[in-house]
């Protein structure tokens, strides 16, 4: 599989490590009342989506960047690639 990196191009998925759901961006306010609650849900419970689905990918053999990759889940197809912290500013998260 190959990863089109925002900045350094093309590269084989072998470069990297793949982390999870992309939602772990949106980690839970640690002060929040429902707080426990949040993180029992951010840590342990995750969709196993059929098709379109966001993807931390980390560039540890690279520049070590984080990357959130959407792909297809039954063809591996990969229709965008995003800096990680592009996606958590659009988010609102992080400066």
């Amino acid at each position: 599989m190959i990863i089109n990196h925002p900045l350094l191009g093309p590269r084989d998925a072998a470069e990297f490590v793949y982390l999870g759901d992309a939602c772990l961006i949106d980690r839970p306010d640690w002060q929040a009342e429902d707080a426990a609650g949040k993180f029992h849900e951010y840590g342990y419970l995750r969709d196993n989506p059929a098709g379109l689905h966001q993807e931390l990918w980390y560039h540890e053999q690279g520049d070590r960047s984080w990357l959130v990759v959407t792909r297809d889940t039954l063809t591996h197809a990969i229709s965008k690639v995003e800096l990680a912290r592009d996606v958590a500013r659009a988010r609102g998260r992080g400066s």
